[in-house]
Formats: structure tokens, C-alpha cells, sequence
């Protein structure tokens, strides 16, 4: 008989099998406990014992894990009866901290912090001996344990009476010799004295803390040196200013120039802090020279301490700008700027790293982004009109720098920037687009925090101040922020691409509608399609319903209205249904109920007979929602939302749905009748309000429909004058003489119409919602029939007085010359064309004349209303 060998994956699988056939044989018995009986009946405790005997008992004979618990609960213990356990248990826990480690160390440092911040308990004989046990246990040999008694000493200072601090705290402090203690003594003492130099007079502190703090400050050991001078700020305020000069400042300044980094350091954060405390003649003749001089010390060879100057460097300007003259204020301006180009070469206008070592090339790294951090508060000190040709090109290499640490941190500040530049925002034009096109996610994360804010400001001021300045295009915007969401999307970084999403709900008061339309609309449709993550589609949905909301032109509502049934409402997914649904919650709270009721509530009500419960039990969800909006006097709505809801009661078996159905019946029963009336009423102003709104849109959506045939039938009236001029016939003075008439007569009729449509001119701002005014106030044009070239449908908003709170400025009676207006308006305009006015002053009687005329019995045209 013969054996076939195995190939390596046969054995290795029957060496598994043969594992696996060992372990059902090995039968290995099982703890039911954790415990042996023998150590369960060590840690038995009599139950006849009271709290404090069995506490005793636990910290005298007890395991560590009892022992633990007992200090644990010691407060609890206190509040219960403090003077038996003051007398018999807090001695135990001192002994048992002999000899205990870390843990039960930190667990006590807790306990009796904890027991001295309590009012209730805190007798003076007990605080002493709480006391003696913080204070034994500062010297303890692990540091962590001692930093933690210190913090507890330190905290519980703010607690204790000034009697109390004096006594237990500062005299074993005062009477120890310093340098006989450790370092850690040292640097305890240090901590306590900027911790207790607020609780007594500035006398007190002058004759007996001075003497210990200067000898602190002038310690053999440099971390002794460097914590007592970041102390003197405390210190300092105690007091008051007519010691500092002559008690705290000396110390500063010979604590600046230590051989030792880290004290010049500590002494250099300390005189930024200090900087309010010091007069004019101190920052001039004393501290300027002294940061001069750490500054060029720090830039040729000091990285570590470069780091934090850079830090503090917009604090430290601000603090001696009112003392520095123009020489000064010109020095620290280009040290800031060598120290935003640390470790850089510029060629060709781009910034490359030099060569460093790794170590050396993230301290100038973090150089660089802490002056990326400081840079709004260097342009608040270089005076923001001197940014061109002072900080341009030092923020451009920020928003350009090849570290993306450097680049966040400009970008988390741009919004700043842009604030303070003001009219002349468009300088920086160039680095919002880069920076929004920039590699790196978090960069483009970093400036979406406040992009909404930044892209206003930026398109909303021209080169000119004032309420003359335009609306400007930055160039590159659209394309730019296209790619931006493109990046995002392809990324796994879907919170980015939500928030980018959020951003664009701005939009309409930054660019035109048609560019929204054309570059946003197919994209948001896609988003809401396709995405997989569902808090990116709500965005997308959200974004959608704004974008729809502020557009302009008729046809490309009802287009995108028509795609939102077709792709949503009627999609083959369930989930872009339950998509519909969500954009139906979110277009109630924008539109007005008339406008949903027309273009979205019936789609909604079909999905009662949709095939997927979910959509179904969302739709339940909703039913009360849906109801709020459909007026009382709208009967046919009532009886299809009657019908839908008798027809989920007859035909739903889903359990889900039918549990929710019978909570929303309910609560449509109970809608009208629990709702106060002032609410309703508020809505009921809200809804008027978002109507005129829409009235509005439509009004403007004609006016400028008039405005280009009117400009279209000036062209056509110049083509024909040139012709006509060109031509040499004879018979051209007749001709000339009858065209003129026309010409006459058609010019009045424009002329009337270029004073209707002024009032485009000033609908150019934000989709704000304006302030409520009488909603029974409502404006009406008056027709007029022999106006050549205007309808009866011709209407226009006249009330300018009623207007004015609510959208945009009018003059009372219409210029030639359109106003620009300073308040708050509906909704920027889409079309950048202009008719010529000119200064006749014959025709601007005419145009007073012919202007539209005044009432206040309706809003707006009835024919206009979608």
C-alpha cells in the first residue's frame, strides 16, 4: 500500500482539522467565579459594622481595591458624620499614603480637594489636617503624584480663607530655606506664590513674598528661573502698577538676556502679557529695544524660541503700536515679513522649500503658519490701505506656501482679511480662487468655514466706497467653484462636500441666475441621484430648493419644477421619492403656500399609493405638515388630503405605517383646535409676506423682459438712422420729416417705460426676508392704455413708501438716473444690460408724468401670480 505525499495546502488544512479535533477533547474546567473561596472570605465584611467602623476596618486589614474604594468615598463620608470621620478615618488614610501607589496617591489628591471646595464641611481644625496631608505629599518621589497633590493644593487655594492660606501655606513656605529644598519643591513654591499673591494687599505681598520671589527668579536652576518668571504676571497685577516699574520690571529685563532659552522665553510671553502695565516712556525706552533685540537673537539661530514669537507676534504689535514711530513701526513690519518667507526662495514668482533637515524644516514650518494665524491683526497694524504695497505679496506667498499647514491656516483667516481691506477686497481676488482650487481638501475645508461671508463681501464692493459701489465678478468664481465641488465629491471626505454645499446656498446673492442655472442646477440633480451619502443629498436638496426659490425667469422655474416631478417625484428609485419628500419639507419653509400647494402638494399625495413602505411611512410622517399649508378656503386640496388619508386607513398593511397613520390622524384631528391663535396668525403674516416676495420675482422677471425689447428696439431705431443718413436719395427730407413723428411718438412710450423700469436698477441684492409691514397694504399699477408698446399686463409695484422697509429704494418720483440702494434687497439682478438716460429735461417732465401711479389696495398684478 502505497502513501500519494501531500502538497503544503492539504497539510496545512488537515493540520487545521487535527487543531480543531484536539480542542473538542480538551474539556478544561470553568470558574463560576472570579474569586477562590478563600479570598472571598478575606474580603467579607461583618454587616453589623456602621460606615465609619467598616471605612476603618477596610483601611487597617483591608485589600488595596477596599482601601481605594474607602478614599474614593471619603467625601461621602465627611458630609455624613465630619467629626468621627476627621477623628478616626482621615489619620488611617494618612498612613495608608505611606505605603500606597500611584493610583490610590491620585484617587486621595481627588477626595480631599474635593473635601476642602465643600462650604458645609469646612471647620478649621479639619482643614488643618486635610492640610498637612496635601502638603507631606508634594515631595513625593513620582512626579505625577506630586503634580497632583500641587494641583490640588492650587485649586483648593481659591477656596480657603486668607487666614488659612497664611498660616498653613505660606508660613512652611517662607520659613523653609529654598535651596535646600529639590527642584520640585523649588518649582512647587514658585506655582504657590503666583497662586496666593491675589488673596493678600500689595504691602503684604511687597514685604513678605518679594524677597522669595527675586530669589526664585535669580535659582541656580534654569526651569526654576523660567517657571517663577511666568508667575511674575500674577504677581505683577497683585501689586498694582506703582511697584511694577521699580519691583517686577528690572527682573523681566534680566530674565530676557538668561543664557538659557526657555527663561528668555518665559520672560518673553510674560512682557507681552504685561505690556497694559507698563506707561509709554517703559515701551519706549525700555521694553522696544528689549524685544529689538530678542527678536534679531531668536532669527539668527533660536528656532525654538522663534516658534512663539511668531505666535505672539500680532499680540506684541498691538500692545506697542501707540508708542513706536514710523522708524519702529517699519522695522517690525519687515521682520514679519522675513519671518512669513523663513525657509523659502522665491523664483519666478513661486515659493519652494530650501533644503533643511527634517527637524529644522517643520520649526519653520510652524514659523510661517503662526504668521499665517497673525496675518489680520499685521493688517490692522500696517493700516489696511497700505496693503497693496506693504502685505500683497506676503499674503500671496502664505495662500501659495508649499506646506498645507501654512496654507489652512491662511485660508481659516481669509474672511478676515477680506473684512478689513473693505472696498478694496478685490485685491485678494486672485488668492480666494486659488485657494479654492487649492490640492489639498483641508485647505478648501478651512476656507468653507466662512465662505459664505467671504463671497458676499467680495462680489458685493467695487473699487469705489460708498453707496456707489457695484456688485463685482470675480474672475474665475463659477469655474472655480465647480472644480471645488467636483474635488470634493471624489473624495471620501463627505463632510467637506455637505458643508461646500451649504456654502452655495449663497449663491444667488453672488453671481446671476443664469449661471446658477446653467452650472449648478444639472449638478444638483445629479448630487440627489446618484450620491450615495444621505446627508450630502438632503444638502443637494436643500441648495436646490434656494436656488429654485431666488430664480428669476419663468421658463426656467417651471423647467426645473417639471425635471423635479419627473426625476424625484416619479423616479424609479424609492430613494429619490423619499428624496421628493424631504425637498417638500424643505420648500414649505421657503415658498409660500399658495406656491406649494400649485407646483409640489400633489405629487406628494400620489406617493400614498407607492409600492415601498418607507415611502409610504415618510409620507404619513408628513401628512400633518402637508396640512398647515393648504388654506381653509381650498376645499379640492382638503378632500384629496381626506382621500389620501382614507386611503392608507382601507389599503395599508405595513405595521410601521399603520402605527404612525393612526398617531397622524390623531393629530390632524387636534390640529385646529390645539394650535394658539397668535401662532397661526405669525404664520399666517409669514406666509403674506413670502408671497409678495414671489410677486415680486414675477414683476421683476418683466421688467426686465421690457427693459431688453426696449434696448433691442433703440438698436433697431439707430440701425435705421444710419441707414437712412447714409442714403443720398432725394426724396430723404419727406421721408425724415414722417419718420420723425413715428420717432416722436415712439420715444414718449419709451421714456415711459425707462421710468417703469428704474425700478429694476436697485433689485439687486441679497434673498433676505424683509421686515413685516400691513399685509392689507398692497400695491396695484393703474393701466395705461395709450403707452405704446405696454400691455395691461404691464404691472408694476408702485407704493415706494410701503416698499422701502420691505425690498429696495425708490425715489418718490422716479429719476432718469436709477439710485443705488443702501437697504437690504430681494434678490440680485441676472442681467448686466443698461438703457442710456439722457439729461433732457423736456423728457424727464415727460417721464414724471407718464410714471406709474400710486395705490394701496393690491400688491401686485393677479395675471402675474404663478
Amino acid at each position: 500500500m502505497f502513501v500519494r505525499k501531500m502538497t503544503p495546502s492539504q497539510s496545512s488544512l488537515f493540520g487545521e482539522i487535527d487543531d480543531l479535533q484536539d480542542l473538542t477533547f480538551i474539556e478544561r474546567p470553568i470558574r463560576r467565579s472570579l474569586k477562590t473561596a478563600e479570598e472571598i472570605d478575606k474580603l467579607t465584611v461583618d454587616e453589623d459594622l456602621n460606615d465609619i467602623e467598616r471605612a476603618v476596618y477596610l483601611l487597617s486589614s483591608g485589600e488595596d481595591v477596599q482601601r481605594a474604594s474607602v478614599i474614593i468615598n471619603l467625601p461621602i463620608l465627611v458630609r455624613q458624620n465630619p467629626a468621627e470621620t476627621f477623628r478616626r478615618v482621615v489619620p488611617k488614610v494618612r498612613e495608608v499614603l505611606h505605603v500606597a501607589g500611584a493610583d490610590m496617591q491620585l484617587a486621595a489628591a481627588g477626595s480631599f480637594l474635593t473635601v476642602l471646595q465643600d462650604d458645609i464641611v469646612l471647620i478649621q481644625t479639619h482643614t488643618h489636617s486635610i492640610l498637612q496631608i496635601v502638603l507631606l505629599n508634594l515631595d513625593h518621589r513620582d512626579t505625577v503624584v506630586s503634580n497632583a497633590w500641587l494641583e490640588t493644593l492650587l485649586s483648593a487655594i481659591d477656596a480657603l480663607p486668607k487666614d488659612t492660606i497664611r498660616q498653613e501655606i505660606l508660613s512652611p513656605l517662607l520659613s523653609k530655606h529654598q535651596l535646600s529644598q529639590s527642584v520640585l519643591a523649588r518649582l512647587a513654591s514658585c506655582r504657590i506664590l503666583g497662586k496666593v499673591v491675589g488673596k493678600f494687599e500689595s504691602s503684604i505681598v511687597k514685604k513678605d513674598l518679594l524677597p522669595l520671589i527675586r530669589s526664585l527668579c535669580q535659582d541656580v536652576e534654569y526651569e526654576v528661573r523660567a517657571c517663577m518668571c511666568r508667575q511674575l504676571e500674577n504677581i505683577t497685577r497683585g501689586i498694582g502698577l506703582d511697584h511694577t516699574k521699580v519691583e517686577v520690571l528690572p527682573e523681566l529685563v534680566e530674565l530676557a538676556q538668561d543664557e538659557a532659552s526657555t527663561v528668555r522665553l518665559a520672560a518673553f510671553d510674560t512682557i507681552i502679557n504685561l505690556l497694559e502695565m507698563f506707561d509709554s516712556d517703559d515701551r519706549t525706552c525700555v521694553i522696544f529695544p528689549l524685544v529689538k533685540a530678542f527678536c534679531e537673537k531668536c532669527f539668527k539661530g533660536d528656532e525654538a524660541v522663534l516658534a512663539s514669537l511668531s505666535f505672539q507676534y500680532g499680540k506684541l504689535c498691538h500692545g506697542l503700536s501707540e508708542s513706536f514711530t514710523d522708524e519702529q513701526h517699519l522695522w517690525f513690519l519687515e521682520f514679519y515679513k522675513k519671518l512669513c518667507c523663513l525657509g523659502l526662495q522665491h523664483e519666478n514668482g513661486h515659493c519652494e522649500s530650501q533644503t533643511y533637515p527634517l527637524e529644522l524644516e517643520n520649526k519653520y514650518a510652524l514659523v510661517r503658519r503662526n504668521c499665517a494665524y497673525n496675518f489680520p491683526a499685521i493688517v490692522l497694524f500696517a493700516d489696511p490701505n497700505h496693503f497693496l504695497s506693504e502685505l500683497y505679496r506676503t499674503f500671496s506667498s502664505l495662500c501659495h506656501d508649499p506646506e498645507i499647514s501654512v496654507r489652512r491656516t491662511a485660508a481659516g483667516g481669509f474672511h478676515e482679511v477680506v473684512k478689513l481691506l473693505g472696498p478694496n477686497v478685490h485685491y485678494i481676488h486672485k488668492e480666494l480662487i486659488t485657494l479654492l482650487q487649492d490640492d489639498s481638501l483641508e485647505v478648501l475645508d478651512a476656507l468653507l468655514n466662512n465662505l459664505q461671508e467671504t463671497l458676499e463681501l467680495a462680489t458685493s464692493r467695487g473699487e469705489g466706497a460708498g453707496p456707489e459701489s457695484k456688485q463685482v465678478n470675480i474672475p474665475d468664481l463659477v469655474p472655480a467653484l465647480v472644480a471645488a465641488e467636483q474635488k470634493a465629491a471624489s473624495s471620501l471626505h463627505w463632510r467637506v462636500h455637505e458643508k461646500l454645499l451649504q456654502c452655495y446656498s449663497c449663491l444667488p446673492r453672488v453671481i446671476s441666475g443664469d449661471q446658477i442655472y446653467f452650472r449648478f442646477f444639472q449638478r444638483m440633480f445629479s448630487i440627489i441621484t446618484t450620491n450615495n451619502v444621505l446627508p450630502v443629498q438632503r444638502e443637494a436638496v436643500r441648495t436646490l430648493c434656494v436656488f429654485l426659490r431666488y430664480n428669476r425667469k419663468q421658463e426656467q422655474r417651471q423647467e426645473i419644477i417639471s425635471k423635479i416631478k419627473q426625476e424625484l417625484a416619479q423616479g424609479r428609485s424609492y430613494w429619490n421619492r423619499l428624496r421628493y419628500l424631504d425637498l417638500c419639507e424643505i420648500t414649505i419653509d421657503l415658498f409660500s403656500k399658495s406656491y406649494f400647494c400649485k407646483h409640489f402638494l400633489i405629487p406628494a399625495l400620489e406617493l400614498v399609493s407607492d409600492p415601498v413602505a418607507n415611502v409610504r411611512y415618510k409620507l404619513c410622517y408628513m401628512l400633518p405638515k402637508l396640512r398647515s399649508v393648504i388654506k381653509a378656503t381650498d376645499k379640492h386640496l382638503l378632500q384629496q388630503l381626506e382621500f389620501c388619508v382614507r386611503k392608507l386607513l382601507c389599503r395599508e398593511k405595513d405595521k410601521d405605517v399603520v402605527v404612525t397613520l393612526r398617531k397622524t390622524v390623531l393629530e390632524l384631528d387636534k390640529m385646529d383646535i390645539t394650535e394658539p391663535y397668535h401662532k397661526r396668525h405669525e404664520r399666517e403674516l409669514l406666509d403674506q409676506k413670502k408671497e409678495k416676495e414671489e410677486t415680486l420675482l414675477l414683476e421683476m422677471e418683466l421688467l426686465e423682459r421690457q427693459q431688453s425689447e426696449a434696448k433691442l428696439a433703440g438698436d433697431k431705431q439707430s440701425e435705421k438712422k444710419q441707414r437712412d443718413s447714409k442714403s443720398g436719395l432725394s426724396g430723404s427730407k419727406g421721408m425724415s420729416g414722417s419718420t420723425s413723428g413715428a420717432t416722436s411718438s415712439s420715444s414718449a412710450g419709451k421714456e415711459m417705460r425707462r421710468a417703469k423700469l428704474a425700478r429694476s436698477r436697485s433689485l439687486s441684492g441679497h434673498p433676505t426676508t424683509p421686515k413685516m409691514t400691513n399685509p392689507d397694504k398692497s400695491l396695484k399699477v393703474k393701466d395705461s392704455g395709450s403707452c405704446p408698446g405696454s400691455g395691461k399686463s404691464a404691472m408694476l409695484p408702485l407704493n415706494d413708501d410701503n416698499l422701502r422697509p420691505h425690498h429696495f429704494n425708490v425715489a418718490s418720483s422716479i429719476s432718469p438716473t436709477p439710485s443705488s440702494s443702501s437697504m437690504p434687497v430681494l434678490i440680485r439682478s441676472n442681467t448686466s444690460s443698461s438703457v442710456d438716460h439722457r439729461s433732457n429735461g423736456n423728457k424727464d417732465t415727460q417721464s414724471r408724468k407718464l410714471s406709474v401711479q400710486r395705490k394701496s389696495n393690491s400688491f401686485g398684478m393677479q395675471s402675474g401670480r404663478e
